[in-house]
């Protein structure tokens, strides 16, 4: 799925990733036990929230701090590295990370 979603320019995403980033961060929270992983709209297509931060892993944007905010509260205490000048890559990296966890959990449910 991650190949309807553009590439990144030298480490920088255009702004509708960055509000991609947003929905599925929104999608997650959502998420409901024993439900399949969300999707979010993507150029009228579903993305699943998993390929948006996969997208993201490698942006070297740096994540506003309401966006920031809402990754630590998801996180916990895996947020503690994240630092108040974090980029969007360090986010996707752990929120992918959190998705590929669920999914795996719930697989073996």
């Amino acid at each position: 799925m991650t190949r309807v979603l553009p590439p990144l320019h030298e480490g920088h995403a255009p702004i509708f990733l960055h509000q991609a980033f947003q929905e599925a961060l929104d999608a997650y929270e959502e998420w409901g036990l024993n439900r399949d992983e969300p999707a979010v709209e993507f150029e009228g297509r579903p993305i699943l929230i998993s390929s948006v931060f996969g997208r993201m892993r490698t942006c070297t944007d740096l994540i506003p701090s309401r966006t920031l905010g809402a990754v630590r509260e998801v996180l916990g205490k895996r947020a503690a590295d994240l630092s108040d000048d974090a980029v969007y890559a360090e986010a996707a990296f752990l929120m992918r990370a959190l998705c590929v966890e669920r999914l795996r959990d719930e697989a073996h449910v």
